[in-house]
């Protein structure tokens, strides 16, 4: 039987879209919310200390931390060739890519779909920039998409 499980994310992070026509060409901040939605089958060995589970979600937390929140969180994300790249005394992320809410979620589907176990697929992913603006990633609109 297949399950899928979620596990919510929060960080802050700050950002500047460069050569954009609007506000957000400044600096500016956000409180994301990140939702990873994972699915798989449970592990069903008696002798397991993960029976029942298709991954623990400390587990979840770990590489999600690991590769996404030590980085991002209370970080500046600006692209490479960004024009704020003097500043100085600053967590900075430089990220190959305009740091919209979408690139930023295709960056996290890539870090995190790495890191899992050949036996869980992940399913899902929503960032949400504000509590009303989010961008989302489904497996199934991605079929012939190689991360």
């Amino acid at each position: 039987m297949i399950i899928r499980i979620t596990k919510e994310f929060t960080f802050e992070a700050s950002h500047a879209l460069d050569n954009y026509d609007g506000l957000c060409k400044n600096i500016h901040g956000h409180s994301y919310k990140l939702l990873v939605t994972l699915k798989g089958e449970p592990v069903y060995d008696e002798n397991s200390p993960k029976l029942g589970m298709i991954m623990d979600f400390a587990d979840l937390k770990k590489i999600v931390k690991q590769e996404i929140l030590d980085s991002f969180d209370h970080a500046i994300v600006l692209k490479n060739d960004s024009r704020f790249i003097n500043i100085k005394d600053t967590k900075i992320v430089f990220v190959p890519y305009q740091p919209t809410c979408e690139n930023m979620l295709s960056d996290f589907v890539k870090r995190i779909s790495t890191r899992l176990p050949k036996n869980i697929i992940l399913s899902n992913i929503k960032l949400y920039e504000t509590a009303t603006s989010c961008a989302e990633w489904r497996l199934e609109d991605n079929f012939n998409v190689d991360y």
